[in-house]
């Protein structure tokens, strides 16, 4: 029977050394080049150290005119090799695994970050404050993101990293063409389910095709965007299903888009109070998915709960967020059954800071992950504490 603690052979061979993902935060910790540098890797070490089998990291952006927000880490090409296998190895030197998580920002690419006007696959505009109407993507502009993300990949794999992750969640260019309510297109990159999928399947299938088998390929899919007229639980599992087919080692299942009241921060009181709030949707998908493992992340707290969703089968991996923040060595704390329950402090996440407005000024207590707020703490070895 499985538990927290059992290693997982992935289906491409790769082994991690137990079950518990630090899930992907960003770390807003790049520097005025887009490369890593000492601070990442103090940050990574200090999670390796914390005893995650596997480490996503925060969102990296496959092409520097188009950022989620500023000090996002770039991958175009090698220029910053040696600076990317010293942020891989300094998650690795405890033992854990360090997936890129791959990303486009699309319409959702951050104003203080762009001089220009954002790219997506209609020209419609999302309900967030200070987000401009879209330039609409050339087919030709759509096949060379594909490719920036095999790039990417690549990259990452001569670097040393373990894996990548593709964000396919939270309203995101993937996301975004997945959604009815953002894709508006009616040619091969949008239209009916299956030509909005499209792009997602095309970005895993040519990252496939560049790496070795060995190299782990996994995905962020929402379950729903949680918006009328939106991407739908039906619809998330029938591109699961397709997925199922493309060499995928892990699914990660999320939910939500920062248009929707639970990426704000606003989710409701029952919402937040459910532990594992993403675990029934897993349960439903299990046999769509065959034997590719499955992570969720989002509302997990305690020890017991995760021990019985993994020992049920219901998920293979759980993943964990804020807490990461507040406590980096949870994982070990929790393996070692040095706690039975994570505390974080809810996360306010918003996009206050595209109008450039400080965090600190709300009447909560909140760790900001968008800006890199309380990673920066981490990084410089000072304890992130609610003030």
């Amino acid at each position: 029977m499985n538990t927290p603690d059992t290693p997982l052979t992935l289906p491409n061979g790769q082994i991690l050394a137990n079950r518990l993902m630090k899930s992907a935060l960003s770390e807003a910790l790049g520097n005025k080049n887009n490369a890593p540098d000492e601070r990442l890797s103090r940050l990574y070490s200090t999670w390796s150290r914390g005893g995650y089998g596997l480490m996503i990291t925060g969102n990296v952006m496959v092409d520097r005119t188009q950022l989620g927000e500023p000090g996002n880490i770039v991958i175009e090409d090698e220029r910053d090799l040696d600076a990317l296998s010293r942020w891989a190895k300094s998650a690795q030197d405890s033992g854990g695994a360090i997936w890129a998580q791959l990303n486009h920002p699309g319409r959702q690419a951050n104003p203080l970050a762009l001089g220009h006007t954002p790219v997506a696959p209609s020209p419609i505009p999302p309900k967030l404050p200070g987000a401009r109407t879209p330039r609409e993507l050339r087919p030709a502009e759509i096949e060379e993101i594909i490719e920036r993300f095999a790039t990417a990949a690549a990259v990452c794999e001569t670097a040393g990293f373990n894996g990548v992750q593709v964000q396919g969640a939270h309203g995101y260019l993937i996301s975004q063409f997945l959604s009815p309510l953002s894709n508006r297109r009616d040619d091969a990159w949008g239209g009916d389910l299956e030509r909005r999928m499209r792009f997602g399947l095309e970005v895993v299938r040519r990252i496939r095709g560049r790496v070795r088998p060995g190299f782990a390929v996994g995905i962020k899919l929402n379950s729903a965007d949680f918006q009328r007229g939106g991407f739908t639980e039906d619809e998330s599992q029938a591109v699961l299903a397709a997925l199922a087919d493309e060499g995928i080692d892990l699914i990660e299942v999320s939910g939500g888009t920062y248009e929707s009241m639970a990426m704000s921060g606003s989710a409701a009181p029952s919402t937040r109070a459910r532990e594992a709030y993403f675990l029934e949707y897993a349960r439903t998908v299990r046999k769509l998915v065959g034997d590719i493992p499955l992570a969720v992340t989002g509302g997990f707290r305690t020890h017991d709960a995760m021990r019985r969703a993994v020992q049920a089968g219901e998920c293979d991996v759980v993943g964990i967020g804020r807490p990461a923040i507040t406590t980096p060595d949870a994982a070990r704390l929790i393996l070692e059954g040095q706690t039975e329950a994570l505390t974080a402090h809810q996360v306010r996440y918003g996009m206050r800071t595209l109008l450039g407005k400080s965090p600190t000024s709300s009447p909560w207590t909140e760790y900001w992950t968008s800006a890199g707020t309380p990673t920066r703490y981490i990084a410089s070895g000072t304890a992130c504490t609610p003030t």
